[in-house]
């Protein structure tokens, strides 16, 4: 654009700005929490098990024990997951908490492979694909592990990268979402897969975090293949995925697939921790699939409720934004976000435009470990909560909150 061109287009995009700010808007976009409408599809879960509280194996669900879940809630999640019921544990309703376990008993005591506990290394280092899920980087944040981005790519993460960066023996792990990933929906491919199973790396006791929440959270018909990585990757794999946004989203059921000899040690500290699951939740989960066929069903009702929002949001960025050249975006066929990258250095701006217009984003950088984007340019979108009439008014106005952001610059 010439000069003027520019000038006219600003004073337009100010003008559409100030008419959003006027309007007193009170709007969300920050967190992919499910909507009223997703939670009402399971509504029936509320009411169960009712006076049936035994299992079909006779285990009665409201007494203590059975630390590993209930053989019926597995059975079911296994077969989702293509994966083997005996090496899958049924816990509570947090996979997040697993993950904190995991590290913090590693940290402490070392895994079933090291050499010595994580708190007695020089330095525990930490592989984060960028962009990704920030309740990840929080946790290795805690624990103040040095975090070392590796760029995402349409494929997985950056495999040359990766492959290089293992081989130093103070990089312990990596946090992965392989499945519609948090926040740019991308799938690892079959060969991204097979690299993180057989890479050389320098550290015995070498984990991949691989958080599968969104395996089965499809946007449209179509099931995707999930990997039983941990059949194929042995110890390498520490393997999570739950039912919080497909069931009850405060009251799920999480799920941790391992090797043997992980799961041994695993147990070896929870069994300290507990005495056991919520199984009475267990049981009403089980009831209320019913089978594996059952979690598909419900999870096409979820599709016919996001993917509205979904396009909406993408139909909302083409409209106003292709055309100027500012703005990249994913277009997920699944998961719970879209991940827009503005104009380096205009999205802290971006997001504090749409604050004093009444729309709440994710805060800049909370992609990346520190909540530190290099770059300035990645915001995440939630499209999930609000009903698609107050999406449009949201999309609408973060377009415009993008394009002054990007004239000012």
């Amino acid at each position: 654009m010439t000069a003027e061109q520019l000038a006219a287009l600003k004073a337009d995009v100010q003008g559409k700005y100030e008419e959003l700010k006027s309007r007193n808007l009170k709007l969300d976009l920050t967190r992919g929490k499910p909507s009223t409408e997703q939670l009402d599809i399971c509504a029936g879960l509320l009411s169960l098990p009712g006076e049936n509280y035994k299992d079909a194996d006779g285990t009665d669900c409201r007494n203590y024990g059975n630390l590993i879940g209930l053989n019926s809630i597995r059975e079911i999640w296994a077969e989702v997951l293509g994966v083997s019921k005996d090496n899958l544990i049924a816990a509570d309703s947090s996979s997040l908490n697993i993950m904190f376990d995991l590290i913090s008993w590693s940290y402490i005591w070392g895994n079933n492979d090291s050499e010595r506990p994580w708190k007695d290394e020089e330095k525990v280092k930490w592989l984060c694909p960028v962009p990704g899920y920030d309740r990840h980087f929080t946790i290795t944040e805690h624990f103040g592990f040095e975090m070392i981005t590796v760029p995402m790519t349409p494929t997985g993460p950056d495999m040359d990268k990766v492959e290089e960066l293992v081989k130093d023996p103070q990089i312990k792990g990596m946090w992965v979402v392989p499945m519609f990933g948090n926040p740019t929906g991308v799938t690892f491919t079959r060969e991204t897969i097979d690299r993180l199973i057989n890479m050389e790396t320098g550290a015995p006791d070498f984990r991949i975090v691989w958080d599968n929440a969104y395996a089965i959270h499809t946007l449209t018909e179509e099931f995707p293949e999930i990997v039983d990585v941990v059949s194929e990757g042995g110890n390498r794999f520490w393997a999570m995925s739950s039912t919080s946004k497909i069931t009850q989203a405060g009251a799920g059921v999480a799920f941790f697939n391992s090797s043997n000899e992980n799961l041994n040690w695993y147990n070896k500290h929870a069994f300290v921790r507990g005495i056991g699951p919520n199984k009475i939740n267990q049981l009403a989960h089980a009831q209320f699939f019913g089978d594996a066929e059952g979690v598909k069903r419900i999870m096409q009702l979820h599709a016919k409720s996001l993917a509205p929002k979904f396009d909406k949001v993408l139909e909302i960025l083409d409209a106003r934004l292709a055309e100027y050249g500012i703005a990249e975006w994913t277009k997920p066929v699944g998961g719970y976000f879209i991940s827009l990258d503005v104009v380096p250095g205009t999205a802290s701006r971006v997001v504090e435009l749409a604050k004093d217009a009444g729309i709440a984003l994710t805060a800049a950088g909370s992609t990346y470990p520190l909540k530190a984007d290099p770059e300035d340019k990645n915001l995440r979108l939630a499209p999930s909560l609000p009903p698609v009439e107050e999406l449009e008014i949201a999309m609408d106005g973060v377009a415009t909150c993008v394009l002054l952001a990007a004239l000012e610059k």
